[in-house]
């Protein structure tokens, strides 16, 4: 179902890993994984989180296998046969256009409600979590946050004084022009990611990361009082 998408994209990687460690359950019927695995090859995924669950699916392997690994194999590997760290590349210096972002945020849901919009300058490549703090130093009273953070990332639980609750099921979710916003870098994307709460199940908005998500020039970003 889902042509080979399991829950949505961040319940992929231990859902593929516990079909690959129970596969033997399954016989004598045989579970085709291509199309699964097609789904995840597709995604480009930025969080560590998301990352350390795909990657051992992707090798038939699951975290159960961790019991039977050889440590001591690694530990007295040669400095010669040891991987080499990957250069980091240097960035300082290089100047960055200036775009232009519009945040607004908007509470329906409970309370006194709002709407207040602005416009943020930020340099090109900032992140959304980079918008929301400019605009909370330009108007504190106003566009003021609070964030946590989570094994899937920062996770934004507060804006202008309004906490998310899982009590009341409510959390802050992120929109570009009305569509919920995705992990990748291309915002007009649709797919099955909201953001705004830090557990990324079937039934949970997914955390995704303001940390990660890096708006165009002149997109609209909302943050909407909302319940899942």
């Amino acid at each position: 179902k889902g042509n080979g998408m399991i829950g949505n994209i961040y319940s992929m990687g231990l859902a593929l890993q516990a079909l690959e460690a129970t596969r033997k359950f399954y016989a004598p019927r045989k579970w085709d994984c291509a199309q699964a695995f097609s789904v995840v090859s597709a995604h480009d995924y930025q969080q560590p989180m998301a990352i350390a669950q795909v990657l051992p699916a992707l090798v038939g392997r699951s975290y159960l296998d961790v019991a039977g690994l050889d440590c001591a194999a690694t530990k007295d590997m040669s400095p010669n046969r040891q991987l080499p760290l990957s250069p980091v590349l240097g960035t300082h210096g290089i100047p960055r256009a200036p775009i232009q972002v519009h945040y607004s945020i908007t509470n329906t849901l409970q309370g006194k409600h709002f709407h207040y919009s602005t416009v943020v300058t930020v340099p090109s490549g900032s992140t959304l979590l980079q918008v929301l703090e400019v605009a909370a130093q330009e108007n504190p009273e106003t566009f003021s946050f609070e964030t946590e953070q989570t094994s899937w990332g920062t996770y934004v639980n507060s804006i202008h004084g309004l906490a998310a609750s899982t009590d009341n099921r409510t959390y802050w979710q992120f929109l570009s022009a009305g569509d919920a916003l995705q992990e990748g870098e291309e915002p007009r994307e649709r797919g099955c990611l909201w953001w705004g709460f830090p557990c990324p199940s079937l039934t949970h908005p997914s955390a995704a990361g303001v940390g990660i998500y890096r708006p165009h020039d002149g997109e609209h970003i909302q943050a909407v009082f909302s319940t899942y």
